[in-house]
């Protein structure tokens, strides 16, 4: 479909990029991969036509029609967003202005039996055929399931786009993009201003696409759920990889250990190239042999391998006094601006080292609520703070509080205490800011470095408590994977706003889900809650399709059904130990099969008789158990 030939790319003398040569093939899903400034959205750029290359060509083999999604927004104001949905259907949007043309014309005219009127007539039946063709009956059908995957609500399509942030205008333009099923799709951080449902969707999206799919994204879970390609921009070059973005690292990291040792072979070789050099260049009947060293060794290719081992950064939230066992307990909290509620009758309670997530939908009250909990907002009902809570807060516009006119180095330098002004150097390292890079101006630092160094200010002050919304926005892989390990070796409370999937993954143990004005408790972790909320998803448009088909006065089944969706604490207490005594009993009964499996091909050992017999009598304990708590739900 489309061949990257020689490509190269250079700014000021030195090259981003050289001689990359690739394919793009139909249905192949590309991510691309390398460290901030890599090239990445440069080589996007490229790719789509919007920027040129120093050396090489991109050719489009046939007509492969190609389609980017921006960063920068154009919108014309005074449309809906349901118009500005339509405009992704271009023939078909003229294809309708001249069919109403033409229908206009022949109800004013009366000339029913000249040429023109039965050219006319033609026209509308070729135009008719041909709007068909291209769908175009089922065009409305496609918009609302694009815009609805994307989180928009019916009542929002004849809002118009003005009235929205950019990053709700940033999900019109990949509605747009997504409806004119291009043969090519180039997205740049798509996942960016998307909730987590709206993220699931867009995967399984992508995932049955008809064309091709080339992507960058700081989403790991997202590139390794789309991708079966990744494509590393490293060292200027590329390195292709036929494979999603997890395995792509595993085939990383062995190529990296060949590496290493090769690398390792070539400086013994330099090494001893150099001793004979130093060894005969003195003498004048070895100058010309020792000139052809020089030579050979100036054209010897160095290997360079790329260091992103991030163990070697070390950042630790520090814990401040240890607080009461109740962190915040809330009963009958309420929000509401203006006439708008965003949430009522919330009551929850958060205890002393537990790590929460907020998930829902944008526009669910969760930022809303961690603006309450911090002090930043009036509220309804009651909230209250437990003893001796200290209060870390990340907001989502953290890195704009940061003064442009300062350093790096005085901005961190501020946020500290006497305590940790000594470290303040050593921990900007760790976020990356190394060397001289500490005394460039804040107003020169990209998104992903402001938002390091916000999070760097968080940790010069100790805090028993953090609240922390979307830390990872702007951030790299790297910097997540930094960030994460930091947070799950801190003793305190967390709560956390994200809508990263992995990141999330074996760090919160407990979701609190926004949705419908409500606040409800999951006691699980975020893959539990997903493929509960799956479950649910599918339950409701069953109900959806068996009510549709009758006309009923009893109460909204669909209410009933989303009512039932949480049940009290205790039901979700005893639903959690089921799912986990079942997969108990799973993993019990595998290993007694396995010893089964032994003790038929060879005479049993008595440690494993011991085993054996121990396993035999836990399960049946747990059967025992899981029984119980069956009946107790169901009974």
């Amino acid at each position: 479909m489309i061949l990257v030939q020689n490509l190269g790319l250079h700014f000021a003398g030195s090259y981003l990029f050289e001689n990359v040569n690739f394919r793009i093939n139909k249905n192949d899903r590309i991510g691309l991969a390398g460290k901030n400034g890599a090239g990445k959205s440069t080589l996007l750029k490229i790719l789509s036509g919007e920027q040129s290359s120093t050396e090489g060509n991109v050719e489009k083999e046939g007509k492969v029609s190609i389609g980017f999604l921006k960063q920068d927004l154009d919108f014309e104001k005074g449309r809906t967003v349901w118009e500005e949905a339509k405009q992704a259907f271009k023939e078909l949007n003229i294809i309708n202005e001249q069919i109403d043309t033409i229908n206009h014309a022949l109800a004013t005219r009366t000339d029913y039996e000249s040429e023109e009127y039965h050219k006319l007539i033609h026209d509308l039946t070729d135009l008719t055929d041909r709007f068909s063709h291209l769908g175009g009956y089922n065009i409305d059908g496609e918009i609302e399931k694009i815009l609805k995957g994307l989180g928009f609500k019916e009542s929002d399509f004849n809002r118009l786009t003005n009235d929205f942030s950019g990053g709700w205008r940033m999900r019109i333009e990949l509605a747009k993009l997504l409806l004119e099923e291009n043969d090519v799709l180039l997205l740049d951080e798509p996942t960016n201003h998307l909730d987590i449902e709206s993220i699931v969707w867009l995967e399984n999206f992508l995932i049955t696409y008809s064309g091709a799919v080339v992507l960058v994204s700081h989403d790991k879970q997202f590139l390794t759920n789309v991708t079966n390609r990744t494509i590393e921009i490293s060292n200027k070059s590329i390195q292709d990889y036929k494979a999603n973005y997890t395995k792509y690292l595993i085939l990383r990291q062995e190529r990296k250990e060949k590496l290493l040792q090769q690398q390792k072979n070539q400086e013994q070789e330099i090494k001893r190239t150099e001793q004979l050099i130093s060894k005969f260049r003195a003498k004048a009947n070895k100058a010309s042999f020792a000139q052809s060293l020089i030579k050979k060794l100036d054209k010897v290719e160095r290997i360079e391998i790329e260091d992103e081992d991030i163990t070697r950064f070390h950042i630790r939230f520090e814990p401040s006094i240890t607080p009461g066992k109740i962190i915040f307990k809330a009963e009958n909290l309420s929000k509401s601006f203006d006439t708008h509620t965003i949430f009522e009758n919330a009551n929850f309670y958060i205890e002393r080292g537990e790590k929460i997530a907020f998930i829902g939908q944008n526009g669910q009250g969760k930022t809303t609520m961690a603006k309450i909990i911090v002090g930043l907002l009036s509220y309804n009902g009651k909230l209250e703070i437990g003893h001796n809570v200290q209060i870390g807060y990340f907001a989502q516009n953290q890195s704009e509080e940061l003064n442009a006119s300062k350093t790096i180095l005085e901005e961190a330098e501020d946020s500290a205490t006497e305590e940790s002004r000594p470290k303040v150097r050593d921990l900007l390292g760790s976020f990356l800011f190394q060397g001289d890079e500490v005394h460039k101006k804040v107003s020169v630092l990209s998104g992903g470095e402001r938002n390091r160094l916000a999070l760097c200010k968080l940790l010069l002050r100790p805090f028993n408590t953090l609240i922390m919304d979307e830390p990872t926005n702007h951030l790299d892989i790297q910097s997540k994977a930094i960030l994460k390990q930091a947070l799950k070796n801190f003793t305190g409370t967390l709560i956390l706003i994200s809508h990263d999937r992995e990141f999330l993954d074996d760090l919160a143990d407990k979701i609190f889900e926004f949705r419908n004005g409500e606040v409800k408790e999951f006691l699980g972790n975020i893959n539990e809650y997903l493929d509960y909320r799956k479950k649910e998803n599918m339950r409701e448009v069953d109900i959806e399709k068996s009510t549709s088909q009758k006309v009923t006065t009893e109460s909204n089944p669909i209410k009933v059904s989303q009512e039932k969706q949480f049940k009290s604490k205790e039901q979700k207490s005893l639903e959690n130990k089921l799912f986990k005594l079942e997969n108990d009993i799973e993993e019990m009964e595998q290993k007694i099969s396995a010893f089964e499996d032994i003790f038929s091909k060879e005479n049993p050992k008595e440690e494993n008789i011991k085993k054996y017999t121990e396993l035999k009598n836990n399960l049946t304990k747990i059967t025992k158990e899981w029984e119980r708590i069956f009946t107790q739900l169901n009974g």
